[in-house]
């Protein structure tokens, strides 16, 4: 008999079981692991966490899923340091394309002068509005 759980917080452990999993199920196919988490981060002069990129490394792609800019430092540049930065690491780590998401009232332009494009849009998400999935080319 098995126990079936929704959690709304689960354990960093019980998530790193799921991607090891995985990445070990598709191992024969991929030939690689998947799943390796990376970041670009700033931080402040005491050390405070000011902005960043996270994502992690699925074989030969960048998969970008936090970017975040403190609200007082953006229009700075920062953000296109931290993607370029991580998209540069993903690079030396094999990966030859990157890919993301982003919404119709965010940032989708600034992923555009980087280089990425659209390659599919979920409307009424949320409501009223749209999801931009985008990529690019790293080579």
């Amino acid at each position: 008999m098995y126990n079936f759980t929704i959690e709304d917080h689960p354990s960093s452990a019980d998530v790193a079981v799921l991607s090891q999993g995985l990445s070990a199920h598709s191992l024969p196919h991929t030939h690689a692991p998947g799943f390796q988490s990376i970041a670009s981060l700033m931080r402040d002069e005491t050390g405070t966490l000011v902005g960043g990129v996270w994502g992690y490394i699925n074989w030969n792609w960048l998969s970008v899923g936090l970017v975040w800019v403190s609200e007082e430092l953006r229009g700075g540049g920062y953000g296109k340091q931290l993607l370029l930065a991580l998209e540069d690491e993903a690079r030396t780590r094999g990966c030859q394309f990157a890919h993301l998401d982003t919404f119709s009232y965010q940032a989708r332009p600034f992923y555009e002068k980087l280089g990425y494009e659209v390659f599919a849009i979920l409307d009424n998400y949320p409501a009223g509005q749209q999801r931009f999935f985008m990529k690019k080319a790293l080579s």
